[in-house]
């Protein structure tokens, strides 16, 4: 009743908003004044009423996807921090659709709590607000340590916290993986390479990183969060894994990811100039996010403790990207320029993938164009969400923080 009654107040709000009034109601009421459809307290009540009605959903029995029985010898606890992200969202519904219980560590900083809201409630999932710089207290089997801001205008946001939870949160989950004896994942990524001198890039490629350009706090900070990991399996014998993580993308992507996929997808989407830093010319290589998955899942569930490139090899260069991007949203008014260059863009970015076939028997699978359509609905999808608000519409050139200097 309280949902029924909520849902009543919220489509009063809306016709009232857009002034649609009942011929017999008394506009000198005391009730409320009769607003303009572009009266800012609107939105305001909308919003406010939206949020109340996710609440009260989240306090309603829900149907919750079929999830797979598991004996209780079978059944894993696994820790995923970072689990209201992009990336971690989606691995979450895969645990939980194996049949394991998860338990989701987020400051919510980049994640988002409705990434995961199908499983709120659910007895085998549990959501917790926390950063991971703080020690956390918890009993598990299995740690995926995901969380950290991943796109540049997010890292470069706040460089000393990105260099904090890629330092003290991965001590704190080694830390917890010693006391509890449970295996840790540590998602790092192809930046750790830098702007490579080898090409393609192989793990055991040491790399070519600026240690103080705009992009260090996150690739040093994963090239530290790497030597801990290693150093508390010699030392502590945690046991470790490394997927140095190459391009992603997919829905539940940011709208403000900064990065070329989401960049040239609502820019095309919105009848915007297609943005390219540079000549173009770079390139880079893009994994769809479920195939990602695959990967981290059976790295986890293997014996093998070295790094592993977990990417796809098909090479694209950025203005292909842009063009393709462009054809598939179905946007030929969108033009395409060029600006000055990034600092620090690194010009090719390929995996060698040779080490994952062999030993997790794992290569892509989700062909470029079908993973971009799917990303392009959603992306569309969340532009109309955010339609009735202007200060949602995206503008990624807006985007970049001033320490993101160009050349």
């Amino acid at each position: 009743m309280i949902l029924i009654h909520a849902l009543s107040l919220l489509s009063v709000t809306v016709c009232m908003c857009h002034g649609n009034y009942l011929d017999d109601l008394d506009e000198s009421s005391s009730m409320c004044s009769k607003p303009t459809s572009d009266d800012p307290s609107c939105d305001s009540r909308l919003f406010q009423l939206e949020d109340r009605i996710r609440d009260l959903e989240s306090r309603v029995p829900k149907n919750y996807p079929e999830v797979k029985f598991l004996t209780y010898k079978d059944r894993k606890r696994i820790l995923i921090t970072g689990g209201a992200g992009f990336v971690g969202s989606h691995l979450v519904d895969r645990l939980m659709l194996d049949g394991h219980e998860v338990s989701v560590a987020d400051n919510f900083f980049t994640g988002r709590k409705r990434n995961v809201e199908q499983w709120i409630g659910h007895e085998n999932f549990e959501l917790i607000n926390h950063d991971i710089v703080n020690p956390l207290y918890i009993e598990v089997d299995e740690v995926y340590h995901l969380a950290s801001p991943a796109s540049p205008p997010h890292y470069m946001y706040n460089p000393v916290k990105t260099i904090k939870t890629n330092t003290m949160g991965t001590i704190n989950m080694l830390g917890l993986g010693k006391r509890v004896g449970a295996k840790v994942l540590i998602a790092s990524t192809s930046e750790v390479y830098g702007d490579p001198e080898v090409h393609p890039q192989p793990e055991s490629y040491w790399g070519h990183v600026n240690p103080i350009g705009p992009r260090a706090c996150y690739d040093e900070g994963k090239r530290v969060a790497e030597a801990l990991g290693y150093a508390y399996a010699k030392q502590e014998n945690v046991d470790v894994r490394v997927a140095r993580i190459f391009n992603t993308y997919g829905p539940r992507m940011h709208m403000n990811d900064g990065r070329v996929v989401s960049n040239f997808i609502l820019q095309s989407l919105q009848n915007e100039t297609i943005t390219i830093y540079g000549s173009g010319k770079q390139t880079r290589s893009f994994q769809y996010v479920s195939d990602l998955v695959d990967g981290l899942i059976a790295l986890m569930n293997s014996n093998f403790t070295e790094p592993v490139n977990l990417g796809n090899p098909e090479e694209h260069t950025i203005e292909e990207f842009a063009y393709l991007i462009r054809d598939l949203v179905g946007n030929t008014n969108s033009e395409v320029e060029h600006q000055d260059p990034m600092e620090d863009d690194p010009q090719k970015r390929r995996p060698d993938i040779s080490r994952a076939q062999k030993v997790l028997k794992w290569k892509p699978a989700v062909p470029l164009k079908d993973g971009l359509q799917k990303t392009i609905e959603y992306f569309r999808k969340e532009l109309l969400r955010s339609s009735h608000s202007e200060r949602n519409i995206f503008h990624p050139h807006d985007l970049l923080p001033e320490s993101f200097n160009k050349k």
